[in-house]
């Protein structure tokens, strides 16, 4: 806290993640003896709201499989909700999707890997976008601790939500050169064709029906639309495998 105001003396905001509650009692400490006007906004996981539990008087669970494992704690700590009860002017909470989103942001856009916990504060700016409007706001990037494989996964799954990776599900006739003329579609339309999953028995269709699931890559979400635009018109059924 005390960098973040010597670098930019502007800031109105400081936006800090919550996990036992030292960090944000040290900084809203630091906010409070500036002798400036700093609102300082603590932020939690949805599943782990236990600070929030405390400042609000509510009994949410604390529980389940949270991105942000460096602030999953079930029970805040003593001195420290005290110090957040005195010093902080509120808790926010985040949802697994905007955690994702904002790992995802910082590894593209600022070239910075950094885990669930230490991106709540810019998931909190996403989700609470009207919140901090207009306001000069410090956000805390306080860990990088993130395991490759999930961090891929969080990549992907971002691609997967802005339309750049897709999974479509189209229904086909199991005859002769059916894929040939899906596949004449996604090159007219230059979309890139990773994999394709082929399901004749496990399906709800007759015996001459089958699905077929096939992975690709777009430029946007436009682009996604006007492939399946393209297959609908070419008389296909098609749906997205859309994320959580």
């Amino acid at each position: 806290a005390l960098e973040m105001l010597e670098d930019v003396p502007a800031i109105d905001t400081l936006v800090v993640p919550i996990g036992g509650g030292g960090l944000i009692s040290g900084m809203a400490t630091v906010a409070r003896a500036s002798g400036r006007a700093i609102e300082v906004i603590g932020v939690q996981a949805e599943l782990f709201p236990s600070m929030y539990n405390r400042l609000h008087g509510t009994t949410m669970d604390c529980a389940g499989d949270t991105l942000a494992e460096g602030i999953a704690v079930k029970q805040p700590g003593g001195l420290t909700a005290q110090v957040v009860e005195a010093l902080v002017d509120d808790i926010v909470l985040v949802s697994e999707r905007q955690l994702e989103e904002a790992v995802s942001l910082l590894v593209q856009i600022e070239k910075t890997v950094v885990e669930g916990a230490g991106a709540a504060g810019l998931a909190a700016l996403l989700g609470h976008g009207d919140r901090f409007k207009g306001k000069t706001v410090g956000i805390v990037l306080c860990g990088g601790n993130i395991d490759t494989r999930l961090l891929a996964n969080v990549l992907l799954r971002d691609l997967a939500r802005s339309g750049r990776l897709a999974r479509l599900r189209i229904r086909l006739q199991d005859r002769p050169g059916a894929l040939f003329h899906v596949a004449k579609i996604f090159h007219e339309q230059a979309v890139n064709i990773i994999e394709v999953y082929h399901q004749r028995v496990f399906t709800t269709l007759p015996a001459k029906g089958l699905i077929t699931d096939i992975e690709c890559e777009t430029r946007d979400r436009a682009h996604l639309d006007r492939l399946v635009e393209g297959l609908r018109d070419g008389g296909y059924e098609v749906s997205t495998v859309e994320l959580a």
